[in-house]
């Protein structure tokens, strides 16, 4: 197997604590995964604030320097990337999707000088036809189109657009690789999927292999190919999505399965029912 990505015993600490008594966090230990070259996939990383998927991503994406073993893309190790030209090539291949789209992009700027930027920094497009172009070429694969955005801030449009054009700003370049941090938690409940769903159309029509970040097992559950659940650093399931999210064998796991609602009403409504009723009996029990 050729590999796209691979983390390899992977470590990242910080140091906590006052100057004489200093000690250190580990915000993730020994991670390993490879990502297929020639097979594009979802490969989600599952975990609650302060399970180390963030920082997992700032790794990947080379904002953050491992404390220990190495991270690979197309077999260069990411750390020894340095001088522009191999850092311009690097992002041109890794591309970020952030969480907040409202605050990908700032309310004085135009978003089509956003895509433009990309098309002239990654693409060396020098024309006005060649940049329309390579813009709207981008902006049709999320379904918007450049007549829609030019000239247009982000306060005209909802969070699920923004964020279809930071998808569209992402596929510029051309990319291998997208590393998408909670892409969809700051979006409208009723756009998720659309996101979602785009995300499946990526790497089935534009082979690109998405890193997908969410607390979100509903999400995951429905997109992934594979998945590890991470806490406090670690790993500790790993597999095939509906094997590892239909049956978890760790606590942790099972009970951050069990806090998703099912898509049935009926059952997400006997639920509901059932933790009100725990929680006046507890109440009942407290006040006797």
């Amino acid at each position: 197997m050729s590999a796209l990505l691979q983390l390899d015993h992977v470590g990242r600490s910080y140091p906590v604590g006052g100057l004489f008594a200093r000690g250190k966090m580990q915000a993730v230990k020994d991670l390993s995964f490879t990502l297929d070259a020639e097979r594009p996939e979802i490969f989600t990383i599952v975990g609650e604030s302060g399970s180390g998927k963030t920082t997992t991503a700032r790794m990947i994406l080379g904002n953050e320097v491992p404390t220990s073993g190495a991270i690979r893309f197309l077999g260069k190790d990411v750390t020894t990337i340095r001088s522009r030209g191999d850092r311009l090539a690097f992002m041109a291949k890794v591309q970020p999707i952030f969480q907040n789209p409202f605050e990908a992009f700032n309310p004085l700027t135009t978003l089509d000088f956003y895509l433009f930027s990309t098309a002239r920094r990654f693409l060396g497009l020098k024309t006005r036809g060649e940049i329309d172009a390579a813009a709207d070429k981008a902006l049709q694969h999320v379904g918007l189109s450049l007549a829609e955005v030019r000239g247009r801030y982000s306060h005209e449009l909802s969070g699920g657009q923004l964020q279809r054009i930071a998808v569209a700003r992402a596929l510029i370049p051309g990319p291998k690789l997208i590393v998408a941090d909670e892409p969809v938690s700051m979006v409208d409940a009723s756009l998720r999927m659309s996101i979602v769903n785009l995300f499946r159309t990526l790497r089935d029509e534009l082979g690109v292999t998405i890193i997908y970040i969410t607390h979100d097992l509903s999400t995951a559950y429905y997109i992934s190919d594979r998945v590890i659940i991470m806490h406090k650093g670690a790993v500790i399931e790993a597999g095939e999505a509906r094997a590892v999210l239909g049956h978890p064998s760790q606590d942790y796991s099972r009970a951050l399965r069990n806090a998703v609602l099912p898509p049935d009403p009926v059952a997400a409504r006997r639920i509901i029912n059932e933790r009100l009723e725990r929680r006046r009996s507890g109440l009942a029990e407290g006040a006797g």
